[in-house]
């Protein structure tokens, strides 16, 4: 089983940024191979905003636009999703998911939220105009 714990969330003013963390744990923590971030905004469906997986490639939705940058500590089994230049959009409650079993994107977003098997309660983000 694996555990994850999301933190960093919070309220920013437009413009301003975040940093998300996400923790895995559990005896089957030591199998995940790709972790990712997707948000939800209440009456619409779960989106994905940034994976990566153990070699490092990552993929990030139209949306992020260079302002969002994922990152991973391997030795720590944590994942990180720096935000700036939040925009009143993005305000939303932020997942973060992993799974052992990557796919070969090559760069395109490719995953979808069916790709993940386990998944943390989620950290608000509240942007602010």
């Amino acid at each position: 089983q694996v555990h994850l714990a999301e933190s960093g969330g919070g309220s920013v003013r437009a413009g301003g940024f975040l940093r998300l963390s996400c923790a895995a744990s559990g005896g089957d923590a030591n199998t995940i191979l790709v972790m990712g971030w997707f948000r939800q905004v209440p009456g619409q469906t779960r989106e994905r905003v940034a994976t990566i997986d153990s070699d490092g490639e990552t993929t990030y939705a139209d949306f992020v636009q260079g302002r969002f940058t994922i990152s991973q500590d391997n030795a720590k089994d944590a994942v990180y999703l720096q935000m700036n230049s939040l925009k009143p959009e993005d305000t939303a409650m932020y997942y973060c998911a992993a799974d052992p079993s990557p796919l070969d994107c090559d760069g395109v977003p490719c995953y979808t939220e069916e790709d993940f098997t386990y998944w943390g309660q989620g950290t608000q983000v509240t942007v602010s105009s």
